[in-house]
């Protein structure tokens, strides 16, 4: 039961509180960024993209970590889902500054990730930390991808995308020292086209 209010506080907070971060949100500070309408229009939308991962990671982790018996391995996901936390702070923060909103269908895509972390965590410890390899280096593949798209003024923008590269990826690291199996190549490329799916609406609606 506590678990479960656990889970069902998490897709509270994450959908209709303002998160708080517990570090600072990156910065460049001796970098001013000076943006023209269009190339807000176009940070916006990238940063939107990036706040929905961040929705999805805390729906997935927290799913996850209700799935697994394992104590250890719950709290693994539980310390990632706050680190998580961090990311949807600044990403929430960075489209406010920029005078956009998140995703119109956060609830849904909440939805869609809290269901596919409870398939990964009902395979299996190994597989479940799998997922979350293989998610992490897609996000991290995908963050790197942005950093080439951001107009190059947008500093405040891009000094977030690195330092949050940099944490997906020690996340991956860290489940696979967890003992994490590799996925099938089918599996992969089935996550890498709901990702498209999902990348290419949030960045609209």
């Amino acid at each position: 039961m506590d678990s479960l209010l656990n889970a069902a506080d998490t897709a509270l907070r994450t959908l209709f509180a303002t998160p708080r971060a517990s570090q600072a949100c990156p910065t460049l500070p001796d970098r001013a960024t000076v943006l023209s309408d269009a190339d807000k229009k176009r940070a916006a939308g990238l940063m939107r993209v990036n706040h929905v991962g961040e929705v999805c990671a805390q729906a997935l982790y927290t799913a996850q970590a209700l799935a697994t018996p394992n104590k250890a391995l719950r709290a693994h996901f539980t310390q990632a889902c706050a680190e998580e936390t961090d990311h949807l702070a600044w990403t929430a923060q960075r489209l406010e500054a920029l005078g956009s909103r998140p995703s119109l269908l956060n609830p849904l895509w909440y939805a869609g990730a809290f269901g596919l972390g409870l398939l990964a965590g009902r395979l299996g410890d190994a597989a479940s930390l799998g997922f979350v390899v293989e998610t992490e280096r897609q996000v991290g593949a995908h963050l790197e991808s942005h950093l080439s798209l951001l107009p190059d003024t947008d500093h405040e923008s891009r000094a977030i995308v690195s330092q949050m590269r940099t944490d997906e990826l020690r996340h991956a690291d860290e489940a696979t020292a967890a003992g994490a199996v590799d996925l099938p190549a089918p599996v992969k490329s089935l996550m890498r086209a709901a990702a498209k799916v999902m990348t290419t609406v949030a960045a609209r609606i």
